[in-house]
């Protein structure tokens, strides 16, 4: 059948793959001039099956509360008029309880494990190359409250198949020797060894193009405004194109993949998704010390910031910012991950020459994505995945691939709801 994908990010981009591979005829439509320039250009790298925990549970709850009115908080919530930011806190608060933590932490698992060996597929067969790196991913702690809950968390995760080991201090500094200037305020860490990290701006484009020589049909500069619909199926979706015409495309089959912006764009349709914009920083420095910097890509709980090698750049990124649609720097979190990072790796990188980014982040509130079918019976979603979109790309593209083929996918996905 004929197919059009809504967005080219990471998600956008996967899905089309997926679905010209199993025999579609794929258009996706993209606002930006290329694939992967929002919310996957500059992310933290991860593929982190490990780092699954969903960010709706009592501890960060309590972490939101106590940072209100903190400019430079890890997590920071700022209060719009905006009814959906307010249905979406109300959930997310319903998410916090424990039962509910422990299925949607066994629901996302299942995705990005899944959706990690899909790209380790995927990368054999078409021999991508995104400054990956196949080393691990080491959590570390500096305070003994959160290495505390960080334990439970970590056998919570082992019960489910991730291979998330628990380690002392001294352990934390032999993994990944760049640590050792921070080694005294260390309190212990986990490693997980089977996951990556890697330039995902990268991987998208480089996948885009191998889309397009396989038949995928790319159109950017084409900005969605409306969809349409009639008698129970979606019929066409309005766009306006770079030189700023307005037309209307019609197909047989519509998938939404536009991260914190299908809501607004489903909502006329009387499709409701719990899909908000936590914004994201991230900065990437320049290593002018090869031996300072980490070759291991890490997770800073405390700070909530991931920092990834690729290649001779150090790239950070982390916090996150419920307030709206704007990708606005803010001077005060910019300097604040600076600040975070000399301190941990003082020697490592030229922090002059910081290239500083924001992004919108599609966050649900349990953290669990929207991948499958809606009320309308040829419009599909795949979209919502916050922080893990880069974990759960090829997974999730590859799912929803097999749900509009009409084939039962091989992992169990939760249905989408509206």
């Amino acid at each position: 059948m004929k197919v059009i994908v809504l967005g080219a990010g990471v998600v956008g981009t996967a899905s089309a793959w997926y679905l010209r591979q199993a025999g579609h005829e794929v258009t996706v439509l993209e606002r930006q001039p290329g694939p992967a320039l929002e919310t996957s250009f500059a992310n933290g790298c991860q593929i982190s099956v490990s780092h699954a925990e969903p960010w709706a549970n009592p501890a960060t709850l309590l972490k939101v509360l106590r940072s209100l009115g903190r400019q430079d908080a890890p997590l920071l919530f700022r209060p719009r008029g905006d009814p959906l930011q307010w249905r979406w806190c109300l959930q997310f608060v319903r998410e916090c309880q424990p039962a509910r933590v422990a299925a949607n932490l066994s629901r996302i698992v299942a995705i990005a494990d899944y959706s990690r060996r899909s790209l380790r597929a995927l990368r054999a067969e078409t021999g991508i190359e995104y400054d990956s790196l196949a080393r691990g991913i080491l959590h570390f702690y500096t305070d003994q409250q959160e290495f505390d809950r960080a334990c439970r968390a970590a056998a919570a995760i082992r019960e489910l198949g991730c291979p998330r080991v628990t380690i002392d201090a001294d352990e934390v500094v032999r993994i990944e020797p760049a640590l050792a200037a921070a080694r005294a305020r260390l309190v212990g860490g986990d490693f997980t060894a089977s996951d990556e990290s890697g330039d995902v701006y990268k991987f998208t484009s480089q996948l885009a193009a191998k889309g397009q020589a396989a038949g995928i049909r790319f159109r950017y500069n084409m900005t969605a405004t409306r969809m349409l619909a009639e008698a129970g199926k979606v019929t066409g979706v309005e766009v306006i194109d770079g030189e700023g015409r307005h037309q209307a495309l019609h197909t047989d089959t519509f998938v939404v993949a536009l991260g914190s912006f299908s809501a607004t764009l489903l909502a006329p349709l009387g499709v409701k998704l719990l899909v908000y914009p936590g914004k994201g920083y991230s900065a990437t420095y320049p290593i002018i010390s090869a031996a300072a910097a980490p070759t291991v890509s890490l997770t800073d709980d405390g700070h909530k910031l991931v920092l990834s090698r690729l290649g001779s750049r150090l790239r950070v990124a982390g916090t996150c910012e419920l307030n709206g649609y704007s990708r606005a720097l803010d001077t005060i979190r910019c300097e604040a991950v600076t600040r975070r990072v000399r301190e941990l790796f003082p020697e490592a990188c030229d922090y002059d020459r910081a290239s500083y980014w924001a992004g919108l982040r599609p966050l649900t509130p349990s953290n669990v994505p929207y991948i499958g079918t809606t009320r309308y019976a040829n419009l599909y979603l795949n979209t919502g995945h916050g922080t893990l979109g880069w974990t759960m790309a090829c997974g999730s593209g590859r799912a929803l691939a097999d749900i509009v083929s009409g084939r039962r996918p091989e992992i169990e996905l939760t249905s989408c709801g509206e």
